[in-house]
């Protein structure tokens, strides 16, 4: 299976070749994979070096002239370090673009706590009218990537290399329903479907799975709980524990409910190890999340 990073680069490519309206910035990260691309569209693909505030800047600019521009890095330097200009370049100045990341939370936890971005989603909270795809597969990357450059507006799509074993059918809008149960709704987010199914089994749960957190379906956690007593709701995130309890609990604003935000704790993890060492430290391996949801569930 190729990577979400590989499938990015490739239909990038493709769009980049269909659509005159497209532009690729880059910043050094992934340029060797659009070289063809480059080559093509010298005009639009354009790599600004390791200078992530100008890689937005950039972006911004050409979407101020009618472009779709498409900005790539890594998380926490397409996020975290110009977010100044992701506030104002993009968002007061009124215009549309699509930022693409890797490196997710710990992808690469060899890079150290440079290369980590738990806290992505959260900051992009506090700002208005962005959407946040965060797909679990590279077909659902896809199939997001592809939604998103169509439109107008502004767009994060989070990209990891965990990803589940199967692609789910996304549209870039609501949580689907993977399985049906009466004794609370667990809504695993992305590449975290695979491990909530493994750790719930033979739970009388509803899962539910969200690929676009960004609106936040509340209408689908709504009617999953309805008809129950007092609502019990775990929300599984790659990302920042909590990063969507607000979004759940306003949704269930009239109705008696708990909530438990799973995810990347705030503690910082100085040995690095591997990626699945960050998931079982994290609490969000299948072992972590069943005593984690099943003690909720209980009490």
């Amino acid at each position: 299976m190729d990577t979400m990073r590989d499938r990015f680069i490739a239909t990038t490519g493709r769009l980049l070749d269909e659509d005159p309206r497209l532009a690729v910035v880059l910043a050094e990260i992934s340029a060797d994979g659009f070289q063809r691309a480059a080559a093509r569209h010298p005009d639009r693909v354009v790599n600004v070096g390791i200078r992530e505030q100008l890689l937005i800047g950039v972006g911004g600019g050409m979407a101020l002239t009618g472009m779709r521009p498409v900005m790539h890095t890594f998380a926490s330097f397409l996020v975290e370090r110009p977010f100044e200009q992701v506030k104002l370049d993009l968002g007061h100045q009124g215009v549309g673009g699509v930022l693409v990341s890797a490196g997710a939370s710990y992808d690469w936890p060899a890079g150290g706590f440079t290369h980590m971005s738990p806290g992505d989603v959260a900051l992009l909270d506090t700002l208005d009218d962005w959407t946040v795809h965060v797909p679990g597969h590279p077909d659902e990357a896809e199939a997001l990537l592809r939604h998103a450059v169509a439109g107008d507006d502004r767009v994060y799509v989070r990209l990891s290399l965990q990803v589940n074993d199967r692609a789910r059918t996304v549209t870039g809008e609501g949580f689907l329903r993977v399985r049906e149960g009466r004794g609370g709704v667990v809504v695993a987010v992305g590449p975290m479907l695979d491990g909530v199914l493994a750790a719930t089994e033979g739970l009388d749960v509803t899962v539910l799975y969200a690929t676009t957190v960004r609106p936040f379906d509340g209408e689908a956690v709504r009617r999953a709980v309805a008809g129950g007593g007092t609502a019990d709701v775990v929300l599984v995130e790659p990302y920042l524990a909590g990063t969507s309890t607000a979004a759940a609990t306003e949704a269930l604003a009239d109705v008696p409910h708990r909530v438990l935000g799973l995810g990347v704790g705030r503690r910082e993890l100085r040995r690095y190890g591997g990626m699945d060492e960050h998931l079982a430290a994290h609490g969000l391996d299948p072992r972590g999340l069943r005593a984690r949801i099943t003690a909720f569930l209980r009490g």
